[in-house]
């Protein structure tokens, strides 16, 4: 049963992500797709933060059951805000599917796909094995850890504000810098994992060039997309969690070889550099 619960709940998130995006960039003008997305986005970095501690609170002070109907009370009044807060607009035409298929043939689309992949799995591949490397190589206390842990999250939010402004006008810019930082940062993770006073600022600037790219991805898919926004926005999200679902399969595969928990550090910095040459490619290639 909980098998099912997670897969209606996955649906649900996938479903509402989208329509969410392709909603907020039809209330803005063109040249506002990017930041218009990335405060969709804000909202997950939000959760990051508040999310775990809030449920894992809920929990203790209720039963396992507490968090469970929080994130029910949060839905309902989500929902509630949707009905009220947006404004009304008249009725679209119904998209064409044969139209918004022949949109999704475009090989510039499908590699900012793989981009959005990459680099989703190259820094979630870091965040998803921090707790561990900061208590057994950092030695960073455990009651401390979750409060690490919510520095990228805050880096996160920054990234997300200064990328959607910098991703309107500059979009490969914004990938470009997203990219090497998280290469960069990664990499610094892996080497100088034993030193507190490097990784705790390390963490909060991984999180800002992580989410730096994001609003740039989805400004690039809606930008070769645009007569598909429905369709192009759903397979966005489907990319960043299929970018999320890679990363333990890499990481299992470093560590069961024998590989020190922040060898994932290493496999980060070099899924971030194999997006670079797609980020140029799109740069160059003719619309």
């Amino acid at each position: 049963m909980l098998l099912v619960t997670r897969f209606v709940a996955g649906l649900a998130y996938a479903g509402f992500f989208a329509v969410a995006a392709v909603t907020a960039i039809g209330l803005v003008t063109p040249d506002r797709n990017a930041r218009a997305s990335g405060v969709v986005v804000s909202g997950l970095s939000v959760a990051m933060v508040a999310g775990g501690p809030a449920g894992t609170l809920l929990s203790h002070l209720t039963d396992w059951r507490g968090g469970f109907w929080g994130v029910v009370v949060l839905t309902l009044a989500g929902a509630v805000a949707c009905a009220v807060g947006l404004p009304a607009t008249r009725p679209a035409a119904a998209p064409s599917l044969a139209g918004e298929l022949a949109t999704m043939r475009k090989p510039r689309l499908w590699g900012v796909y793989a981009t959005t992949i990459l680099s989703t799995a190259a820094y979630m591949i870091s965040f998803n094995y921090l707790a561990a490397v900061l208590a057994d190589v950092t030695g960073i206390a455990e009651a401390w850890v979750p409060g690490v842990l919510a520095l990228f999250g805050v880096g996160a939010f920054v990234g997300l504000s200064v990328g959607g402004r910098v991703a309107d006008r500059r979009p490969h810019h914004a990938l470009v810098g997203g990219a090497v930082g998280v290469a960069v940062l990664s990499a610094l993770l892996a080497v100088l994992a034993e030193h507190p006073v490097v990784v705790v600022p390390v963490v909060f600037l991984l999180g800002i060039a992580a989410f730096v790219l994001n609003p740039a991805l989805y400004g690039r898919v809606f930008a070769i997309a645009a007569a598909a926004p429905t369709l192009a926005g759903a397979t966005t999200v489907s990319a960043f969690q299929l970018g999320i679902s890679l990363t333990p399969v890499f990481a299992a595969t470093a560590l069961d070889l024998g590989a020190p928990v922040t060898a994932v550090s290493w496999i980060g910095g070099i899924l971030a550099l194999a997006t670079i040459p797609l980020i140029l490619i799109d740069r160059t290639a003719r619309p």
